[in-house]
């Protein structure tokens, strides 16, 4: 299926699509937050808040959203996070979301947890591929797995830092669902409900790659991994800490990122540790439930590290607009992860890419209505009457916020 046949003419067209396709739990799973759910509303209210001025009668024909992160050239700021569900959404999703961003020619995280080997998608990926890490109890099985990654060519790697303890997301257990995935009363109900689910993904995954399992695991870790209590206390252990990035500084050779922080002390301490970037995030509002938004953070973060180190955020993006904004408040790039997800769950490689499609076109537009012609010249200048958490980057990108 090509993805303009798709009907989706933007990302809640697909997110809809994908709650049909999918039975109740996983998509709930993918779809909602922690608890109230108070961040996951607050990351998208945040965007809505702030308003963009338009520009007239300037010559946006040769604009681009273009840019470039770490060197490597990007069609525009926008990455996909470290989702490693896309397997239980559509039969091989991970290497079809590698496909896709290979495709538009932006970045795609493959994930420590993802249900197909990470060589399969740093090749589907032709070099748009960053690893994500969890860092193990064990450390010298994290060292081999560091020397893995090397060696199946990554050359940026994100260690995900936040949820040192389990989320509590009660949706999951109304639902029956866990991870690792247990076929639950209830969730064998809601899948026997969706036979499209079971022909599309469920036959496939177990006639191709047998059951679901998280195939980069090591052997001698995968073992202990009978039940969501265990995985969490081996996979995302309370007592990692700086010390633990600064042995995988030691031995990783390529950029180094890490994602979860949520205040600028600790982006200093990333930056004072040698580190090439953070993502500003909340998880997608899964984990801290009253956690601020990541957008809300740019300004003071990039006020106290100014560019020593690269800013992304994640958590919320749902349009080419967003994209915009944030770039407006300082960011490098802007990751997120349900969209192109809800657009796996759709149509596969097609989906996602149409998610991108959608991300790209809307944020090209938005340039030319703001008479913006490259990445680099948006600024906090094209904001309207801006919250006053938005105050204070623009002393390191563009100029000053005027009253």
């Amino acid at each position: 299926m090509k993805s303009g046949d798709l009907g989706a003419y933007n990302i809640e067209d697909l997110r809809q699509m994908a709650r049909k396709r999918l039975p109740r739990g996983i998509f709930e799973y993918i779809d909602r937050g922690a608890e109230d759910e108070i961040a996951l509303r607050n990351n998208r209210e945040v965007y809505r808040s702030l308003k963009i001025k338009n520009r007239v009668l300037i010559d946006v024909s040769k604009r681009s959203t273009a840019t470039e992160i770490f060197g490597h050239k990007i069609t525009m700021p926008y990455g996909i996070s470290p989702t490693a569900s896309a397997g239980l959404v559509c039969e091989g999703g991970e290497v079809g979301l590698a496909k896709a961003a290979a495709r538009m020619g932006v970045i795609c995280t493959a994930a420590t947890s993802s249900l197909t080997p990470m060589e399969e998608i740093y090749n589907a990926g032709e070099g748009n591929i960053w690893f994500q890490l969890y860092m193990w109890t064990d450390k010298d099985l994290t060292k081999a797995f560091v020397e893995r990654i090397k060696a199946a060519g990554f050359k940026t790697m994100l260690i995900t830092v936040d949820g040192s303890v389990g989320a509590n997301r009660e949706h999951n257990y109304r639902n029956g669902f866990s991870m690792p995935l247990k076929y639950s009363p209830r969730l064998i109900a809601q899948v026997l409900a969706n036979p499209g689910w079971c022909a599309r993904v469920l036959a496939p995954q177990f006639l191709k790659r047998g059951a679901f399992r998280k195939v980069n695991y090591p052997t001698e870790l995968a073992n202990k991994l009978t039940q969501a209590e265990i995985e969490h206390e081996y996979t995302k252990p309370d007592s990692q800490n700086w010390d633990d990035i600064k042995r995988i500084r030691d031995i990783w050779p390529g950029n180094l990122v890490v994602k979860g922080l949520q205040s600028s002390e600790d982006t200093v301490i990333a930056a004072d540790n040698g580190l090439q970037g953070v993502v500003l995030s909340n998880h997608g509002g899964r984990y801290l439930d009253t956690a601020p938004a990541p957008l809300q953070l740019i300004p003071e973060v990039r006020a106290a590290v100014g560019d020593r180190l690269k800013i992304i955020i994640d958590s919320g993006a749902r349009r080419g607009s967003d994209i915009v904004k944030a770039m407006a408040l300082g960011a490098d790039m802007v990751m997120s992860g349900r969209p192109t997800l809800f657009g796996s769950a759709v149509a596969g490689e097609a989906g996602s890419y149409r998610a991108l499609e959608i991300f790209q076109t809307e944020m090209d537009r938005v340039m030319a209505q703001t008479g913006l012609n490259s990445v680099d010249e948006i600024t906090s200048q094209i904001l309207w009457n801006p919250p006053t958490w938005a105050h204070g980057e623009s002393e390191f990108k563009g100029e000053q916020f005027t009253d």
